[in-house]
């Protein structure tokens, strides 16, 4: 066997925390896990108190049990935890890119102007929004229908519905996450009309 570094230690530590972790998620006893997992009580207890060598087969066997993938069981923390927004000032925009899923970001936008009035400068293309006010009152407009939004509400919607977004009564701020498909729509109509709005990463 080759000596345990540090690093291997850790992980092996952070394994064993979280098949205890998913066990009690789940609300499952030591026993009703090791049923599932074909393992005695007393074997898997041993294993979460780190009293009893990991080995790949029953990692395999744990994960399956517990509704995850080996992958998932032994992934490591990442160093780079915080996110740093990427900012562009000139449109009120902040930025955060989502690691697990770079199609997706996260937006917080300034917004001071009430939606257009003409039905021609509402967007529609493939996705999903999520948004949600942080302050003042926004207003989003989809299809025919409008709808008012007060701080701390949310509203989520597919974009193949024409949308726009605006505020009522004074400036507002909101905070919107964009899948992959809305994100490049928005991007798409950027380009298009010059108007960035609530779409451009800077930088793009």
């Amino acid at each position: 066997m080759l000596p345990m570094t540090q690093e291997d230690g850790q992980l092996d530590g952070l394994v064993r925390k979280r098949i205890r972790a998913l066990r009690v998620a789940q609300g499952w006893s030591l026993e009703e896990l090791a049923s599932r997992a074909n393992l005695s009580q007393s074997s898997l207890s041993r294993i979460e108190n780190g009293r009893r060598r990991l080995t790949l087969d029953q990692l395999v066997t744990l994960a399956r049990a517990l509704g995850t993938t080996l992958d998932q069981l032994v992934e490591n923390a990442a160093d780079d935890v915080v996110i740093s927004p990427m900012i562009d000032g000139t449109h009120g925009l902040m930025r955060w890119p989502i690691k697990g899923d770079p199609g997706m970001s996260v937006m917080r936008q300034r917004m001071t102007e009430p939606p257009p009035d003409n039905p021609a400068r509402m967007r529609a293309h493939p996705g999903r929004e999520w948004l949600v006010v942080l302050s003042g009152t926004a207003i989003l407009m989809l299809g025919h229908r409008r709808y008012r939004i007060e701080a701390n509400q949310a509203a989520e919607f597919p974009t193949m519905m024409p949308h726009a977004i605006g505020t009522e009564g004074g400036p507002c701020e909101i905070m919107g996450i964009f899948d992959r498909d809305a994100r490049r729509g928005h991007q798409r109509d950027a380009a298009e009309t010059g108007d960035y709005g609530d779409a451009r990463t800077p930088g793009e």
